[in-house]
C-alpha cells in the first residue's frame, strides 16, 4: 500500500531530489541553450537566427551552409534567499535561512552539415535540466529534515533531420536520447538518520519543427520537443536502516511548444517575438518503491508559459547587438510550492552581441537578468505541501547569466 508522505522523513528526503535553483525554464528546466538567442530573451529562437536554434525547432537547420559547429557555455549565478516566517506553535521566532542557489555552467553544442541542396543533418547536445540548491547543516528546515542539498543533472543528445519542401517551408524531425541523473544528501537525523537517495536513467523522446516564411523578410517557425517519461533506478542510503534498491516511477518530463517570429523591418533591423507552452502538468506525482515503504509523492505542477519581445540591430557588416525582455508564469503555485524549488513569476532582461571575423570564425555573447516574484512559502496545515512540514516562510530569488558562443563553418 503507498502512503503520500506516510514517513515524512523519508518524504521530505525523496521530494528534495527533484529541486533545483532558478533555472529559468520552468520548474527545472533549463532555458540557457544559445547565447545567441540569450541575448533577445529567447523572442523569435524558433524561426532561426543561429545553429543553436535547432535546440527549440530543428526546421531551423536549414539555414545551414556546408558543415557549421556551434559550442556554447551559460553561467548561472543565482541568489535564492529563504525566510521562515515566525512560528509561536512551535515556540521559533523567523529566520533566515541564506541563499539556497549554487552557480552553475550549462554548457551545449551543436554539429550539422548540408546534406543537399534541399536537406540537414545536424545534432545537438544539450542539458535540459538540471542545477542545485543547498541549505547549510545549521539551518532548521535542514536539521528538521524538511530540506537539504539537491542535485540534477540530464544529457540530452538530438539528432535531427531537416527537409527544404519549397522556398518557403521547411519540416524536420529528430530523436531526444536523455540520461537523467537525481542526488539528494540529507544531512538531518532522524528515524533514517543521515541519508542519500540518488537514481538514474536514459529515456526517449522525439522533436519536430516546422519553419515558414510567409513574405520576404518575415520568418515564422514552431518547435516540439516531445515529453520523456523517465523510471530512474538508484539506491537510498541510510545511517542507521541500511541501503535499500529503490525505483522512482513518475518522472514524466514535459512537452514543450515554442513558436517563434522574426520579423525583418530595415535591411540593418529586425524584431522578434517568442511563446513556449510547457506541460508540466505531466509531473504529477513520483513513486518511489523499494525503501521501507513506498511512497507517493505528488508535486501537481500547472503547465508554464514564457513570453519574450525582443529587437536586433547591425551596427557594422559583421557586428550586431540585440536586447529582450521576457516574462514566464511558473509552473509552480503557491499550493505546492515547496523550500526545495521557490520558483515563482519572473520578468528577464537582456543584452547580447555577435561578431562574424570573417566567414568561417564567428562569435555571440548574451547576459541577461531575472528578477523573480517574491515567493510565499506555505506550511502543510496552511495550504502547503507536506513536504513543508509546519513551517511558513517566504523566498526572495533573482539570477545573472553569462553566456558566450564560438561558431565555425567548414
Amino acid at each position: 500500500m503507498k502512503t503520500r508522505c506516510g514517513r515524512v522523513g523519508l518524504c521530505a528526503a525523496a521530494a528534495s531530489v527533484f529541486a533545483i535553483a532558478e533555472a529559468q525554464g520552468g520548474a527545472f528546466g533549463v532555458r540557457q541553450q544559445s547565447a545567441y538567442g540569450h541575448g533577445a530573451s529567447f523572442a523569435g529562437v524558433a524561426a532561426g537566427g543561429s545553429l543553436s536554434s535547432m535546440f527549440w525547432n530543428p526546421a531551423t537547420l536549414v539555414d545551414v551552409e556546408g558543415l557549421e559547429i556551434e559550442v556554447t557555455g551559460a553561467g548561472v549565478f543565482a541568489d535564492a534567499e529563504v525566510a521562515l516566517d515566525p512560528q509561536p506553535a512551535l515556540g521559533l521566532p523567523g529566520s533566515d535561512e541564506g541563499d539556497i542557489a549554487e552557480p552553475a555552467l550549462v554548457p551545449s553544442g551543436y554539429v550539422a552539415y548540408r546534406l543537399s541542396p534541399g536537406a540537414a543533418l545536424g545534432v545537438g547536445i544539450n542539458a535540459p535540466f538540471g542545477l542545485t540548491t543547498e541549505y547549510d547543516g545549521n539551518s532548521i528546515l535542514s536539521r528538521s529534515g524538511v530540506a537539504g542539498k539537491s542535485e540534477i543533472l540530464s544529457v540530452n543528445l538530438n539528432p535531427a533531420l531537416a527537409l527544404e519542401v519549397t522556398d518557403s517551408l521547411a519540416l524536420a524531425i529528430g530523436v531526444q536520447i536523455q540520461y537523467f541523473d537525481a542526488r539528494l544528501t540529507r544531512q538531518a537525523l532522524g528515524p533514517l538518520g543521515v541519508s542519500t537517495l540518488e537514481g538514474d536513467d536514459v529515456g526517449v523522446g522525439l522533436t519536430a519543427g516546422i519553419r515558414i516564411r510567409p513574405v520576404e523578410g518575415t520568418q515564422v517557425g514552431l518547435g516540439y520537443r516531445s515529453f520523456i517519461d523517465h523510471k530512474l533506478d538508484g539506491r537510498l542510503e541510510t545511517s542507521t536502516a541500511g541501503v535499500f534498491d529503490v525505483d522512482y516511477d513518475g518522472v514524466n518530463l514535459p512537452d514543450i511548444v515554442t513558436l517563434g517570429v522574426r520579423q525583418r523591418i530595415t535591411d540593418r533591423f529586425r524584431v522578434m517575438v517568442g511563446a513556449e507552452w510547457s506541460n508540466w502538468s505531466r509531473f504529477d506525482a513520483v513513486e518511489i518503491e523499494g525503501g521501507p515503504a513506498p511512497i507517493d509523492l505528488p508535486f501537481e505542477y500547472d503547465d508554464g508559459w514564457f513570453f519574450a519581445l525582443g529587437a536586433e540591430f547591425d551596427v557594422l557588416p559583421q557586428a550586431s547587438v540585440r536586447a529582450g525582455v521576457g516574462y514566464e508564469l511558473s509552473p509552480i503555485g503557491d499550493d505546492v510550492r515547496d523550500y526545495r524549488l521557490p520558483y515563482n513569476d519572473g520578468f528577464t532582461f537582456a543584452l547580447g552581441a555577435s561578431y562574424r571575423h570573417n566567414e568561417r570564425f564567428a562569435f555571440d555573447l548574451g547576459y541577461s537578468f531575472l528578477s523573480v516574484e517574491d515567493a510565499d512559502i506555505r506550511a502543510a496545515g496552511a495550504g502547503g505541501p507536506e513536504a513543508n512540514g509546519p513551517f511558513s516562510g517566504h523566498a526572495d530569488a533573482h539570477a545573472h547569466y553569462l553566456s558566450a558562443a564560438i561558431k565555425l563553418r567548414l
